[in-house]
């Protein structure tokens, strides 16, 4: 039977560590979990809204690093009115929309240095971000049942590499020590998929966070609610991850 969630994930960075960005050192893996009535009746919606107010249409998919540096179908929001109007819909979007984030961020310049043969920054944040969801789904009543986890093609190469490591960390290698009753879907970069632009517009500002907690960073503070925590509302070892 299928859970009555989903799961999107998508990343900020390179997960590589041969090269460094020394102004972006950081590897983000973004989950969102959503409920599946949630994400019919709230995301979807509303960012088709947005699209249709923004361009006309709603086949824009949304990415960070484009609405950052607009050009090309994105050159619209270099005008100040329409990028704040912009801006101000994704704030609601984010702050008003139903979901929960679990996010891993691997700080790499430390993680190089700390270990002779690390690990794949993309599978440990994997895991993470599965074990976590996989606990909260149980929580909830979910632990037995199949809900499919939504990421983007990045390769063939890529895309084999991650299917493997997915396939390891639900088979039992996990911190649950159990399989863990996970679906993966691949899809293009091209797909106008709802959960996976939410996660991609949440896992730069969590990056930005982590390097820089100082400077202001109103996406963060808009989605920091919507972070997993426990009871003592405790978000780190829960629903985030930061290592080393």
């Amino acid at each position: 039977m299928n859970s009555d969630y989903l799961i999107f994930i998508d990343e900020s960075g390179d997960h590589g560590l041969a090269s460094i960005d020394r102004h972006y050192p950081v590897f983000v893996l973004c989950c969102v979990l959503i409920r599946k009535d949630h994400y019919v009746n709230q995301l979807v919606p509303r960012l088709t809204k947005l699209k249709l107010d923004v361009w006309g249409h709603a086949e824009v998919v949304l990415h960070e690093h484009d609405i950052r540096k607009p050009k090309g179908v994105y050159s619209i929001l270099q005008i100040e009115h329409v990028r704040n109007a912009f801006h101000q819909q994704i704030t609601e979007i984010f702050a008003e929309c139903e979901y929960m984030l679990i996010y891993s961020v691997i700080k790499k310049e430390e993680y190089a240095r700390r270990y002779a043969a690390p690990a794949s920054p993309y599978d440990l944040s994997m895991s993470f971000v599965l074990e976590r969801a996989f606990l909260e789904l149980n929580s909830r009543g979910q632990g037995a049942r199949k809900t499919h986890v939504v990421v983007e093609c990045r390769g063939k190469v890529e895309d084999a590499q991650l299917a493997t490591a997915f396939e390891r960390i639900v088979n039992g290698n996990n911190a649950c020590g159990r399989a863990l009753p996970f679906d993966l879907v691949m899809v293009p970069k091209v797909a106008n998929s709802a959960g996976l632009q939410l996660a991609d517009l949440a896992a730069r500002p969590i990056g930005i966070r982590t390097i820089r907690p100082e400077q202001a960073n109103r996406a963060y503070e808009t989605i920091r609610t919507k972070i997993r925590r426990n009871a003592q509302d405790e978000a780190l070892g829960w629903g985030v991850k930061l290592f080393p």
